[in-house]
């Protein structure tokens, strides 16, 4: 049976692209900014490009917020692809402009330090052993980037009864977080619909979460 997926219609991203990329990965795909179906599907992907504060404002004319945090709650799961991926932290800081993001990773999404901006093209990440997106992908797999902002420094560590989440590192002038793997809570920095083959895979292996 295929998994009935929502890719979030809030105004932001490669609707399209996403819709093909995850049908291609044998996904029953809607596209949709309806608050019900949301919520309600097997999986919720979360696209996004441009800028932070543009991304926020959209995501919240939806109710994005409330229905990304109503779904982790019944752990239900959620990936978020490039600027969807960046909203997940508490802020991010363009042109010395601070915007509030959904705060479900605390941690600051900021201009890279980089001599080329954007970071376009491919590039190779540095996934831990036990990553589940990863499974199955040589070390040396190159994944198709489109940024100038990143979350430089990962700041929610294990403590008491918590196990730290699983983060993956790629590296354009600084080292910046390219992916997460948190429970139900999933992100790429990277477009998997934009990275051929390799991001068939990851999406593949993110489907295998929703059973």
């Amino acid at each position: 049976m295929k998994k009935n997926v929502v890719v979030l219609d809030y105004g932001s991203g490669n609707l399209r692209s996403a819709e093909r990329a995850l049908a291609r990965a044998g996904a029953e795909v809607t596209v949709t900014a309806d608050f019900d179906t949301a919520v309600e599907a097997e999986g919720l992907v979360v696209p996004g490009v441009g800028a932070f504060a543009a991304c926020m404002a959209g995501l919240r004319s939806v109710r994005g917020e409330q229905i990304v945090g109503r779904r982790l709650a019944g752990g239900r799961p959620v990936l978020g692809i490039c600027v969807g991926m960046q909203i997940l932290f508490a802020r991010g800081v363009e042109h010395g402009v601070e915007t509030q993001g959904c705060g479900e990773w605390p941690g600051t999404v900021e201009r890279l330090d980089a001599p080329v901006l954007p970071h376009m093209g491919w590039n190779t990440v540095k996934a831990p052993a036990g990553s589940v997106l990863f499974a199955g992908l040589d070390p040396a797999t190159r994944f198709y980037f489109v940024h100038s902002y990143g979350v430089r420094e990962w700041e929610l560590h294990a403590g008491d009864g918590f196990v730290e989440p699983v983060v993956t590192w790629a590296e354009h002038g600084v080292p910046f977080v390219a992916a997460v793997e948190n429970g139900p809570l999933m992100a790429t920095q990277f477009h998997p619909e934009k990275s051929g083959d390799a991001g068939a895979v990851l999406l593949g292996n993110w489907l295998k979460t929703l059973d």
